[in-house]
């Protein structure tokens, strides 16, 4: 009789063990879910933190693209609105090979979102410096609009702390 009480105690800690680890993972499984989906870009903003001002990055039409999959992988592409066409590529120049690159930015890895904040483990990128990094945004979802807001930081180009703000609308 006494065995058969341990056996039974045994067996149920067992079962709330591995449902108490199972929940986090089937609910960062369904949170990743909510934001599967391909999205297309509609505006690329930066905002200077201590003045307030805002430009239109890549110009008023950028165009590109963010996927994120069921499987916690994503990639981005987006280019700019206004991109220089070489004539040939076997004879396109160093500049123009420059200003192609300056025009665009692509990465990919895998993602964790945890509802507020999704997390990009960077595995590749186009300008090598974010490979292996970890990049956090903000995001807020309206209706088919996602939108994703970096953390204030210093920006490469003037070293003036920003945030800028991708504003995505579902495509799928």
């Amino acid at each position: 009789m006494k065995l058969k009480r341990v056996a039974t105690a045994t067996v149920m800690a067992v079962v709330v063990l591995a449902v108490a680890i199972g929940f986090p993972s089937r609910t960062q499984a369904q949170t990743t879910n909510q934001l599967a989906g391909t999205y297309r870009l509609i505006s690329y903003q930066r905002t200077v933190v201590a003045t307030g001002e805002t430009t239109d990055m890549f110009g008023k039409a950028p165009q590109g693209y963010i996927i994120y999959g069921r499987d916690s992988r994503m990639m981005i592409l987006y280019v700019a609105d206004k991109r220089p066409t070489p004539k040939d590529l076997a004879t396109m120049t160093d500049q123009e090979r420059v200003d192609l690159f300056k025009t665009m930015q692509a990465y990919t890895g895998t993602y964790e979102f945890d509802g507020k904040k999704v997390t990009h483990h960077v595995d590749i990128s186009w300008n090598q410096m974010w490979t292996g990094t970890d990049l956090v945004r903000n995001v807020r979802v309206e209706g088919k609009r996602v939108i994703l807001t970096t953390m204030p930081a210093p920006s490469p180009l003037d070293g003036k702390v920003n945030v800028a703000v991708l504003t995505w609308e579902k495509v799928d």
